[in-house]
């Protein structure tokens, strides 16, 4: 019977396969680590139906009308007036730079309207560039505007169409996901493939054992890094024009913006994304663990950047973790651009997070690499 099976064998190879599992700690702690990233994430930070969004309001005339309007949208807990007193330029750029997500314009003689039953009209510009974040605070706008109207007036009989709710969507007015999608997907794409295949470079090369070849090169740190990163930026680009080209002549994606400020903003995202997947291969030891850091680092990147939920419904600490991702900065960036038509003022300020990353990750990079010839 113990020719064909033993248990005392057995025990000796689960207590073998232990032991070498506990010495792969960067595959120990995936298996531990991703099933918990995905429960926080899904569990507390994904939300589908964003509350507390920023707005403006545009109202020359601050009369007892327009302060009860702007109650009662705010109770509804779908607006959150970061700007109350802003006027019509300053709105104007604060939508543009995605900074709010409505503007709420009040004309000057809307108190006086009201008081003589003159059909009096608010006008809510929204962000359309995501039709799914502004959905649910439209909705109510109505029924909400009308009511508080009628408590402010005390009258009970007033007429629901007496009130004008004039609702713009901006930059998407037919509210096409597929421009909101597509974009976004040149990120994720070349976030994938980029930092992945980077990833590999240097542990392929300690797999194959050619990794003291390298090493014995009269070559400095800097130089090694370079030669490992620069040819993966070719392939990026080829990556890129292949998306651009297909948002523009199968998705008809508008262009509003200048390509060359997308080029550049693609440059440096490409950049940042090739020098992470370089560091990650200075911690990795085999091609199996840097493909395990890869995903690890991809799914919270895609799940907190906005890509695939509203990144105004995450809770404060899910948005702050979502801003130590370069992709986060860089769908701003790109939909800005292309639906937008930003310039690069508008966008500095996500160009500024990408450089930042960078130049972080450069330094780290070439840390991990000195620490690895020592």
């Amino acid at each position: 019977m113990s020719r064909w099976f033993s248990f005392a064998r057995l025990w000796a190879l689960l207590v073998k396969e232990t032991i070498q599992m506990r010495r792969d700690r960067v595959t120990f702690a995936m298996m531990i680590g991703i099933p918990l990233v995905q429960l926080m994430l899904f569990g507390f930070a994904i939300n589908t139906d964003p509350k507390e969004l920023p707005a403006a309001l545009v109202a020359p005339t601050q009369d007892r009308f327009t302060r009860a309007m702007v109650g009662a949208l705010e109770l509804t807990g779908y607006y959150r007036f970061v700007a109350p007193d802003a006027t019509a330029a300053e709105a104007e750029e604060m939508i543009s730079r995605g900074d709010v997500v409505f503007v709420v314009t009040v004309p000057s003689d809307f108190g006086k309207r009201v008081e003589k039953d003159d059909a009096p009209t608010i006008l809510i510009e929204a962000d359309a560039t995501d039709p799914s974040v502004a959905s649910g605070a439209i909705s109510t706008l109505g029924t909400v505007a009308q009511q508080a109207l009628q408590r402010e007036t005390g009258s009970t009989s007033a007429d629901p169409a007496a009130l004008s709710v004039v609702v713009h969507k901006r930059y998407n007015p037919e509210g096409v996901t597929q421009y909101n999608i597509v974009p976004g997907l040149l990120g994720v794409i070349l976030q994938l493939t980029m930092v992945m295949m980077t990833a590999m470079a240097l542990t392929r090369e300690i797999e194959r054992g050619t990794m003291e070849n390298l090493l014995s090169m009269p070559a400095t740190p800097l130089e090694i890094m370079l030669g490992k990163v620069v040819p993966y930026l070719g392939v990026g680009a080829v990556q890129v024009v292949v998306v651009l080209a297909a948002a523009r002549v199968i998705f008809v994606v508008p262009m509003m913006g200048s390509l060359s400020v997308i080029l550049l903003g693609i440059f440096v995202f490409v950049l940042a994304l090739v020098i992470l997947g370089y560091l990650i291969s200075t911690v990795a030891r085999t091609q199996m663990q840097a493909m395990q850091l890869t995903f690890f680092f991809f799914l919270p990147s895609l799940m907190l950047s906005g890509f695939m939920f509203p990144y105004r419904g995450m809770p404060g600490w899910a948005q702050a973790l979502g801003e130590i991702f370069p992709l986060t900065h860089f769908l701003r960036l790109i939909r800005s651009v292309m639906l937008k038509g930003a310039d690069v003022h508008t966008v500095a300020q996500s160009l500024l997070a990408l450089t930042v990353f960078v130049l972080v990750l450069s330094l780290a990079a070439l840390m991990r690499f000195r620490r690895t010839l020592d």
